[in-house]
Parts: C-alpha cells; sequence; structure tokens
C-alpha cells in the first residue's frame, strides 16, 4: 500500500496535514485531503496505493484535529506506515530549519529527505532514535510495568533508548536491571517498529529473568508486577509492538498448554 519513493515529479495529488502530532481529518475520515494542486512548501512524501501523498507541515492544528494515537486506534494496521513516515517527517522538518552547527536557515532538498545549510555545507536527515523494548517472562508469567505517564490501570514491557557505544542486546540487561532490578538470561529478538512519538525506532525483545524479584527505580517506572494469562491489566493499544509482544506470549504459552494436553 505505502511505496517508500518521494513523487518528485508530481505537482498535485493527496495531502496529509500535520500540526504539533495532530492530523487533520479528510472528507472520507481518513487522515487524506482530497487530491489537489500542491503548493511550493509541500513536501512530497510517498506513494499510497499508487497516489502522490503529500506532506503539510502547518504551526497549528484545528480544532478538531485528531491526535496521531486516535488515528492509530481506528484505522486498521495497514495505515501505521503512512502515518508513522508523516509524522516522524513532519517533527523532523519542524525541528530542523536552521542549521545544527551553524545557526543559519536551511534549505529542503527536493530530490530525499535533507536538509542542507548554504553556509557551511552541514546537512541532516530525519532523525531516528534505537530504542529496544522488552517482555519479561518467568515461566507462564510476564513482567509489565507502569509509567507515570501511562492513563489510570495501563500496564506495557519495558523499554528505552540505546546509549551512544551500546549494542541493543547490552541496552536490554541495562535497561531492565535499572528499572526493575532484575537480570536476565536468555534473550531472543522479536522484530522492529517504527514509533512516530517522536521518532523512535523499537527493537523488540523477549528475555528470561533469572528471578522475580522486583526493585522498581520510582523514577520511569511507578509500579511493576507480574502477570499470568488469565489474570491481565489493562494492556497497551493493538497498534503497539509492546502489545504484539505480549500477545506473542499468550499465544505460545497457550499452544504449550494446547499440546501438553494432547500428549496426555
Amino acid at each position: 500500500m505505502l511505496r517508500r519513493e518521494l513523487p518528485l515529479t508530481a505537482s498535485s495529488g493527496r495531502l496529509i496535514r500535520v500540526a504539533s502530532g495532530r492530523i487533520a481529518p479528510g472528507p472520507d475520515d481518513t487522515p487524506l485531503q482530497p487530491a489537489q494542486p500542491w503548493p511550493e512548501n509541500i513536501q512530497p512524501l510517498a506513494y499510497w496505493h499508487d497516489e502522490p501523498i503529500g506532506l503539510s507541515v502547518e504551526e497549528h492544528a484545528g480544532e478538531h484535529w485528531p491526535d496521531a494515537r486516535h488515528w492509530l486506534t481506528r484505522l486498521p494496521e495497514s495505515w501505521f506506515p503512512l502515518i508513522s513516515t508523516a509524522l516522524q517527517v513532519a517533527a523532523w522538518l519542524r525541528d530542523h530549519r536552521f542549521c545544527g552547527r551553524c545557526g543559519a536557515p536551511a534549505s529542503r532538498l527536493d530530490a530525499e529527505f535533507a536538509m542542507h545549510c548554504n553556509q557551511c555545507g552541514h546537512r541532516n536527515y530525519p532523525r531516528i532514535s534505537p530504542c529496544i523494548i522488552t517482555l519479561v517472562t518467568h515461566g507462564d508469567a510476564m513482567l509489565l510495568a507502569r509509567s507515570p505517564r501511562f492513563p489510570p490501570g495501563r500496564y506495557s514491557t519495558l523499554a528505552g533508548f540505546i546509549e551512544p557505544g551500546e549494542s541493543a542486546e547490552e541496552a536490554v540487561h541495562r535497561e531492565i536491571y535499572e528499572e526493575v532490578g532484575i537480570t536476565v538470561g536468555r534473550t531472543r529478538y522479536y522484530r522492529s517498529q517504527a514509533w512516530p512519538f517522536p521518532h523512535a525506532l523499537m527493537l523488540g525483545f523477549f528475555a528470561e529473568a533469572a528471578s522475580r524479584r522486583i526493585r522498581i527505580d520510582g523514577i520511569e517506572i511507578a509500579d511493576a508486577a507480574w502477570f499470568h494469562p488469565k489474570r491481565l491489566p489493562q494492556l497497551p493499544p493493538p497498534y503497539s509492538i509492546s502489545r504484539a509482544l505480549i500477545e506473542t506470549h499468550l499465544a505460545e504459552v497457550a499452544d504449550g498448554i494446547g499440546q501438553l494436553g494432547r500428549l496426555q
């Protein structure tokens, strides 16, 4: 559905209008505006069902513009790459209008996502921040935690940014120990997901805990607990890799129980 090719020769097409993480609704109740001529400030973005899509980054959101999480909750999963790309490119354009080296105004290049400084020659590209996100397990049980920013009752997997010079696997061990005081043994890579809040790339892992004793840091983590498949808290939204990690573990546990029953 999404073709990651800049529609450089297009002078018209459909638009996504973004301001401060909010996206304007179109007349068909999607984030896409009708096909229209593009003014010069439009950023060519991609092709969606072979239609050219442009991005309009605006200063102020309209009163009834839903935020990105609202769109991701209500739309099919196939929309995630388009919305994620639009949000991340919009944040980059907003935050890099001036050169980070000398402070001069930067110019957008046409052939790629790049901002160029004509004064010192510095060029920057959309920022991507690698993070690890990990479901810690001990047998069937899952370790889930609450950030102070979460809605009441919601628990999720553990996550954190990868530090300079650190591997993703090292970050898994460090973040888990820092946040909940648990040492983990075997880790298993799951998959990745672009996370446009505002520009993360989440690398998903499973990790086996060496013990079940929890010691939360009290800063990034407000609470953490072990949960069993039949007694779960409010979980993260379905479009998130955190939820995918949890659902994958639950399916593996259910399959294991089913196989045991068939063997008996």
